[in-house]
């Protein structure tokens, strides 16, 4: 028989409601930037193949890698590279059985943020400088 009751009842929060540990949202980006790494990927491919089609289509394709929207997607692509990288590493010690405490995964995602940015940063400079 159906509750007449229904609407009177308190509704389960949704996930807005909550906060994510930090172990939790790095876990989730990393299958973000492993998503997003194939936006890097396309660009690349693309002037590769765009540079043995033609010169037309390699003017076209490095036009794009060159301008102002092939750096933000080819440097978020680095970062994300970083970023999966290091959160890869991670894992690989959660598998070991090591850094599975709340504040050892706490502070290892804290690494994992730190050290894409850090890294992300220093090839920028690398780039720029040579």
């Amino acid at each position: 028989m159906a509750d007449v009751n229904r609407g009177n009842r308190p509704l389960s929060p949704h996930l807005q409601v909550y906060r994510l540990p930090l172990a939790a949202v790095t876990s989730i980006m990393t299958r973000i930037t492993g998503h997003a790494l194939v936006a890097g990927i396309v660009l690349i491919v693309w002037w590769l193949a765009a540079a043995v089609a033609s010169p037309g289509a390699f003017a076209c394709a490095d036009w794009v890698v060159r301008s102002w929207l092939g750096f933000i997607i080819l440097t978020g692509s680095m970062w994300a590279l970083w970023y999966h990288l290091l959160a890869g590493i991670r894992h690989l010690f959660y598998d070991a059985g090591y850094g599975l405490e709340i504040g050892q995964a706490e502070k290892s995602s804290q690494a994992v943020i730190g050290g894409s940015v850090a890294l992300a940063v220093l090839t920028l400079i690398i780039f720029f400088l040579f």
